[in-house]
């Protein structure tokens, strides 16, 4: 199985920034995808922000020029670079990430960590 540790979230004002970092770790033989979601209260969970093996990277239109998703292979790692943030992006954020174990591609959720924009 794979596990996914979250870190970062937090109280930031508006136009503040925060770093979100999720490391996997367990028996894979390897990572693809790897990205991260959101859900605020009431809405369904979204999409932020993926990045592929490659280095490839989407993200939603309402995060785009302001979050920089990234990732470290070597340490199975991805980052989220959260700038001018605002109320709209406060939410419980979800590392994802799509991993290969024996023949199979399994996707795996992490935990979740807060992040609330607020003055």
């Amino acid at each position: 199985q794979v596990q996914l540790v979250e870190s970062g979230g937090g109280l930031v004002q508006p136009g503040g920034s925060l770093r979100l970092s999720c490391a996997a770790s367990g028996r894979f033989r390897s990572i693809n995808a790897m990205g991260w979601y959101r859900q605020a209260p009431g809405k369904q969970r979204e999409l932020v922000a993926t990045i592929t093996s490659g280095g490839s990277t989407n993200y939603a239109a309402s995060v785009k020029g302001r979050f920089t998703i990234s990732r470290d292979n070597a340490k199975n790692t991805v980052y989220l670079q959260m700038n001018s943030l605002n109320a709209e992006d406060t939410a419980v954020y979800y590392c994802y990430c799509n991993a290969v174990l024996g023949l199979l591609r399994t996707d795996y959720w992490g935990q979740g960590t807060q992040v609330t924009v607020s003055s």
